[in-house]
């Protein structure tokens, strides 16, 4: 068995860290300025911790947004949890870092996806194949309509496997 380098799990695990680096600035400091969060994230995740409500109604995956009102915000090592206010109704989340499935602040045009693909090709790695984390291209209607996938935002990595 010939030992690889895990890119697309690498950069996943890099760019979770980002994520749980502001999020600690957001909970020592608070939002500056316009900054605002969309973070989607699989709801099926066996570590997500949601109302009931919540999962029957998003059964799959779910965007929660982080902007004007948020309340009790702790960050851990393995994901983070928060209070929102979803119809007047306060629910706490919790959301391990491993199962967002995006991340963006499109008041500074940044985001991240984060993408899975099953390797139907490979029957002696049982380990799930990564496409690395990609930017999203934002725009100012991002919050109206979500832009639409292009192929160049992921890299699949069995185009560099021989």
């Amino acid at each position: 068995m010939t030992r690889k380098i895990d890119y697309g799990n690498l950069m996943h695990a890099a760019m979770r860290g980002l994520i749980r680096r502001v999020l600690e600035d957001v909970r020592d400091h608070g939002l500056p300025g316009d900054h605002h969060f969309f973070i989607t994230f699989d709801t099926m995740h066996p570590d997500v911790e949601i109302a009931d409500w919540l999962s029957d109604r998003y059964p799959g995956e779910m965007t929660v947004v982080m902007q004007h009102w948020y309340d009790g915000l702790e960050v851990t090592g393995e994901g983070f949890s928060v209070t929102l206010n979803f119809g007047d109704s306060p629910e706490p989340l919790y959301i391990p870092y491993d199962a967002i499935r995006t991340f963006v602040d499109p008041s500074v045009e940044f985001g991240l996806r984060f993408e899975t693909q099953e390797d139907e090709d490979s029957s002696d790695d049982d380990d799930e194949d990564v496409a690395p984390a990609g930017m999203i291209d934002i725009d100012d209607d991002a919050e109206a309509k979500p832009k639409p996938k292009k192929d160049a935002d992921v890299v699949s990595l069995d185009a560099f496997r021989k």
